[in-house]
């Protein structure tokens, strides 16, 4: 079978190989890929600033149909449509696994980083990471439960209160469902973006995102102000990544507000006003990945429509068109982009 494998670390050293199809183990469940969705930390790690177990095939956002199951799995059977969780391996035994925070296991291993994931025809998950696609979900919605999962567990990491005011920056796959998310819980978001974000801002405003707000042509903070009598918001979700971004966020704050850091930054070492934080008694939560309680959640806001996944879909390509979909995303011509296995 065809995967697209990272063989090295560095810029690059992403090519399609000839792998042989895995066979399943005990408390193992094979899945034939349908879909898999291409993830911020994909471009990162194609990029060279994000390291993985190399050489190891990508994707960690994906579908598909069960096909075979080990001995000792009743939970599935071939035939069922299914998503899976990323952890492929935990300890089990640290605090955090005990605790069912098992994103923060020192020894876990996620399909698509260590483990072979799902840019491929074929992949191994483990029986516990897989969830069954509720009715109303479709293989290319259900590729997204990952990212979807990310920002419901940023999401859950704060207090949204109804009504209150959310500023989400950055306009991307992660800031669309984290504004989806927010408006699941009664809040009135802004979403932000810059002049070339142009198509994600226009699709904010299709998902039904209060307010879409292009940076350069508009002042947020006036805005904000305007919609809060000066105090400035309740919670602000930085998930772009960019060093400007996150300085804009702790001014965007009303006093005792919440910051949640989504985003990843490609550089090591960022400045922070932490006089800012201390003056306003800012909160801050950082959010890492997701975990189990994070999937069935995002499965439902999918089912009953609360978040419109399939509508960010703007490309598709088989694996073999990496190049056109790298572009594609970079250009700022996408939005979301699916890949199918390559025959």
């Amino acid at each position: 079978m065809k995967a697209l494998v990272k063989t090295a670390h560095g810029f690059g050293n992403l090519e399609i190989q000839d792998k042989k199809e895995p066979q399943v183990g005990n408390g193992q469940v094979k899945i034939e890929v349908k879909y898999a969705g291409i993830c911020g930390s994909d471009i990162h790690t194609y990029e060279g600033h994000y390291k993985v177990g190399v050489p190891v095939t990508l994707g960690h956002e994906f579908s598909g149909e069960v096909v075979d199951v080990g001995e000792d799995v009743t939970e599935f059977k071939p035939g069922d449509r299914v998503t899976s969780e990323t952890t492929f391996y935990i300890c089990g035994e640290c605090d955090y696994c005990q605790s069912g925070d098992y994103n923060l296991c020192n020894h876990r291993k996620g399909l698509g980083t260590q483990q072979d994931g799902g840019f491929t025809k074929y992949l191994i998950a483990r029986k516990e990471s897989v969830h069954l696609l509720p009715e109303n979900v479709d293989y290319q919605s259900a590729a997204m439960t990952e990212p979807l999962a990310c920002t419901h567990h940023a999401v859950s990491k704060t207090e949204i209160n109804d009504g209150d005011i959310v500023v989400v920056i950055g306009p991307g796959p992660i800031g669309l469902f984290t504004a989806q998310v927010a408006k699941s819980r009664g809040a009135k978001v802004l979403i932000s973006g810059l002049t070339n974000d142009k198509v994600r801002l226009d699709k904010a405003k299709e998902l039904g995102i209060d307010y879409a707000v292009n940076t350069q042509e508009e002042d947020i903070k006036e805005i904000v102000n305007g919609l809060t009598d000066g105090y400035g918001a309740d919670v602000v979700f930085e998930c772009s990544g960019a060093v400007p971004a996150a300085k804009q966020g702790l001014d965007l704050l009303r006093k005792k507000g919440q910051y949640g850091q989504v985003g990843l930054f490609a550089q090591p070492e960022i400045p922070f006003d932490l006089e800012k934080i201390i003056q306003k008694e800012i909160r801050v939560v950082g959010t890492r990945s997701q975990k189990s309680a994070d999937w069935e959640p995002s499965l439902a806001l999918m089912n009953d429509g609360r978040v419109h996944a399939k509508a960010m879909v703007t490309h598709e390509f088989d694996i073999s068109q990496w190049d056109e979909a790298y572009q594609a995303i970079k250009s700022g011509e996408a939005i979301k982009v699916l890949l199918t296995p390559a025959e």
